[in-house]
């Protein structure tokens, strides 16, 4: 069950929940695209992601340098959250 001081972590920054969404839409990216394409600085996504990872939302695969971010679609929080931003935001 997600509790509350873990939901208010989750969806207390729209930063943290734009990082969100792009994973859960593109399945996964390297930081740079999802800086880029969220428009969150590097440093905040960077933080932000390594939140979501200590929360067990997103993981860290490297690739040689790369390091690519993914959710983590056994999370139950990952499934709930894509259920709830799909029922606000039909069609995205």
């Amino acid at each position: 069950m997600v509790g509350g001081s873990e939901l208010e972590e989750i969806l207390g920054s729209r930063a943290r929940v734009r990082i969100l969404r792009h994973l859960l839409t593109v399945g996964e990216s390297n930081i740079t695209r999802i800086a880029r394409e969220t428009g969150v600085h590097h440093s905040v996504a960077r933080r932000y992601l390594e939140e979501l990872s200590r929360l067990g939302m997103v993981e860290e695969i490297s690739i040689g340098r790369m390091r690519i971010y993914r959710v983590v679609w056994s999370n139950i929080r990952v499934r709930l959250l894509k259920s709830l931003i799909e029922s606000v935001e039909p069609g995205e």
